[in-house]
């Protein structure tokens, strides 16, 4: 070994025991590890340079991965996905039932979508649909997390592990032009069966493996209660729906009181109550529960004031406001005060130290201490941030409304995305190129605004990316990865490429569950690829293997960031995703390595 090879060795394990002890995050350990590797460049050139090193910011691969997290926006602000899960998600019997629904309407949309927004998407949706229908988070959350990971085995832009992989295929392609490229389908003949394995063995051993617990945040009660009056829009999807079939009967933190018809009150309503368009909805729920109901499809505010505000409702937010003492409204009415006209902000629904106010929200008298729920511009914390009008202000986070009329086109441009992506050797079209349209649509076509796509780039996962490439081609440059797959084959050399393809499975997977997916398969893949090109075959199952074998780590929560994701809502506990995970890798890992050779010949 080399003294380059030896030092590189070393940098790597500080990174992995970094990495593994979670003394830094990705974003800190790998640019680290990336800096210390570049600066020694000026004493060998075996060391990548850094020019190397701004170039693998550029990598097409990356750039993909960044791009489509605006894509995803547009979905998540349009609520194309919720209204997916709506459908497929229904009212389970059973927790095994639950877990079933859940699982396949998320690893299909995890096969054309990253696994990471999926997860973010569908969190919230989870964990509201299980407390409406009584079932522990906890049952769920992990079955949502690993759905994400089937699913993302399927195709090309899964994860983000295999655009890593392909980018680094198209880079060794450079100085090896019999180097495969994996295509949008290539790792879904392989991925698609372990997916149909995995999620089979979920279902049939969560019941005995997964903790029937509740996550920590839902045993807070929050103390402010509103009421709020929500007006069913005529001709939406819930006009001409009962009460049950609408799913405004077990909502979460919040209940109906009664609805108004016409100027008749009826209280007391059944499940069975047919709603009609311009009812009026009254509920008394927590401040997070009337955010729901903003976001629900088909309702919308009873107070018309909101619809008099300037600009578009999705460009605004809610805003938690309290009246001091000395605010003109004190004393007044809300609509004496001609709060709107005076503020550009409409009042929702009022607080008053768990008094339930019964009067229309026009008719409040505002006193000093109550605390109001405003629909307003952003800009309105700006501008009254300092006023003696208010003591307090913070605005909710995710609480725009949904662009709901926006669903059908961004659904549109999502499936046009995919149908060309796989149509790649036909037209031409690299998934970059088609990633960079879609976004630009999703923008053009107002599914997200352009500040939310610039928020959504989750620039920490690329920062990490970025640098796992440069360590990734340390590795190989410094004879590093070399050393490992001569270490491997001498052990193996009248084996099977079967076997060594089976270790490198392993040692990719071991990576996986001690660091992250990413840097797992950039570390893995220049030893897969000497182990390949020693043993005179393919590389293409290979390379399949890593991309299967980073993106399957399912025994520890720091093997994925989706698993660290769920793991605080989920009231998880380390050794739950060991009790689940461990056997779950030996079943993927037997169905990848068996299938692999089979289906992509040495």
């Amino acid at each position: 070994m080399t003294w380059e090879a030896a030092v590189a060795a070393l940098v790597v394990a500080v990174v992995l025991y970094a990495l593994a002890r979670n003394l830094a995050p990705p974003d800190i350990a790998l640019p680290a590890g990336a800096v210390v590797l570049t600066s020694l460049s000026a004493v060998s050139e075996r060391f990548p340079s850094a020019r190397q090193l701004a170039a693998g910011f550029g990598n097409e691969g990356l750039l993909t991965l960044g791009v489509l997290f605006v894509v995803a926006t547009g979905l998540t602000e349009t609520g194309g996905l919720s209204l997916i899960a709506e459908r497929f998600l229904g009212r389970p019997r059973s927790v095994a039932s639950a877990q079933a629904r859940l699982m396949v309407p998320v690893a299909a949309a995890s096969s054309v979508l990253n696994n990471t927004p999926i997860v973010a998407m569908f969190l919230p949706v989870v964990e509201e649909w299980s407390r409406r229908n009584r079932l522990s988070v906890s049952k769920l959350l992990i079955p949502l997390s690993y759905a994400a990971i089937f699913g993302g085995c399927c195709t090309l832009i899964g994860t983000s592990t295999n655009l890593v992989v392909q980018s680094l295929m198209i880079e060794a392609r450079k100085t090896d032009p019999s180097m495969p490229v994996m295509g949008m389908f290539t790792i879904g003949a392989v991925g698609l069966p372990a997916a149909v394995v995995g999620i089979a063995y979920v279902l049939l051993v969560s019941g005995r493996l997964l903790p029937d617990r509740r996550a920590p945040r839902a045993e807070l009660a929050d103390p402010r209660e509103y009421s709020v009056e929500m007006m069913v829009l005529p001709g939406s999807a819930i006009d001409g729906q009962s009460i049950e079939e609408a799913g405004l009967r077990h909502l979460p933190g919040v209940y109906l009181a009664a609805i108004e018809r016409e100027g008749e009150t009826l209280a007391a309503v059944g499940p069975e109550h047919v709603l009609r368009g311009h009812d009026r909805l009254m509920f008394v729920g927590v401040v997070e529960s009337v955010v729901d109901l903003q976001r629900f499809r088909g309702l919308a505010p009873a107070t018309d004031q909101v619809f008099k505000l300037e600009g578009p409702r999705h460009d605004r937010c809610l805003v938690e406001a309290v009246v001091s003492p000395t605010s003109p409204l004190a004393g007044k009415g809300i609509r004496e005060g001609r709060f709107r006209s005076r503020y550009d902000a409409a009042v929702i629904a009022v607080h008053r130290n768990g008094e339930r106010i019964r009067s229309k929200i026009g008719d409040i008298v505002l006193r000093p201490g109550d605390t109001l729920l405003l629909e307003a511009h952003p800009r309105f914390l700006k501008a009254h941030r300092n006023d003696r009008d208010f003591l307090l202000m913070s605005a909710l986070d995710g609480s725009s409304p949904r662009r709901h009329e926006r669903t059908g086109v961004a659904l549109l441009i999502l499936a046009g995305m995919v149908a060309l992506a796989g149509l790649e050797s036909v037209t031409g079209l690299s998934l970059f190129s088609l990633a960079l349209v879609a976004a630009g649509l999703m923008v053009v076509t107002r599914c997200c605004s352009i500040e939310q796509a610039r928020r959504s780039i989750d620039w920490s996962l690329l920062l990490a990316i970025g640098a796992a490439l440069t360590v990734g081609r340390a590795i190989e440059t410094t004879g590093l990865a070399g050393v490992i797959a001569q270490g491997m084959l001498g052990t193996l050399q009248t084996a099977h490429p079967w076997l060594v393809l089976a270790q490198v499975y392993l040692l990719t997977l071991v990576f996986t569950e001690l660091v992250t997916n990413n840097a797992a398969a950039v570390l893995a893949f220049p030893i897969a690829h000497a182990a390949a090109s020693g043993l005179g075959v393919s590389f293409m199952p290979f390379a399949l293997a890593v991309a299967m074998a980073a993106s399957s780590g399912f025994a520890t929560p720091i093997a994925y960031q989706t698993h660290m994701m769920v793991y605080g809502p989920g009231g998880y506990r380390f050794s739950d995703f060991t009790r689940i995970g461990l056997p779950l890798d030996l079943v993927v890992g037997a169905v990848a390595v068996g299938l692999l050779p089979v289906l992509f010949p040495f």
